[in-house]
């Protein structure tokens, strides 16, 4: 049996990408529901030398929807993309990138299969083939900034629970 490049990313990514989407809505209404603005939480830290909440969304989008542009460009580096100041952008930027990969072809992914991708930061270059980008970076970064966010909320107070981040419902 063979797993599919479209079966490791986007399969998986879609279904975290869900939980994140779930989870903050759900912390967002029990903030609400808390009289506490969820726009506070954005700038949240777990400690003073991590980056906050936004950039944790941000880079749970550009660790899936951005890793395929990646495959698909040939080069993939840190996040460009603008990030949202409050908690319903971050919202909204979740929903697009599960909208973007639910719309992408397993065949255009599969196709990806055993080409370059190279991870450039500056001068700095990070050779890969695609399916050693997507489970030895891509992933392992998308799951350490999903689970970060969830912390980070859990931290606050959210009531999320491991179902909340592994979507067994």
């Amino acid at each position: 049996m063979t797993t599919s490049l479209y079966d490791l990313s986007v399969g998986t990514y879609v279904r975290t990408v869900g939980a994140v989407e779930s989870f903050l809505e759900k912390a967002r209404a029990h903030f609400v529901a808390a009289g506490i603005d969820p726009d506070d939480l954005v700038t949240h830290r777990l400690f003073d030398n991590m980056l906050p909440m936004s950039f944790q969304i941000v880079s749970v989008a550009h660790h899936s929807i951005g890793a395929i542009e990646g495959l698909t460009s040939g080069v993939f580096g840190p996040p460009n993309r603008p990030q949202p100041t409050d908690y319903a952008g971050l919202q909204a930027m979740v929903a697009d990138t599960k909208a973007a990969l639910v719309a992408l072809n397993a065949a255009d992914i599969d196709a990806y299969a055993g080409k370059d991708v190279v991870f450039q930061m500056g001068d700095f270059k990070m050779p890969f083939k695609a399916e050693g980008f997507i489970l030895s970076f891509s992933l392992p970064n998308f799951y350490f900034h999903a689970a970060t966010a969830y912390d980070l909320l859990r931290m606050k107070g959210a009531p999320l629970g491991k179902r909340d981040f592994m979507r067994f419902r």
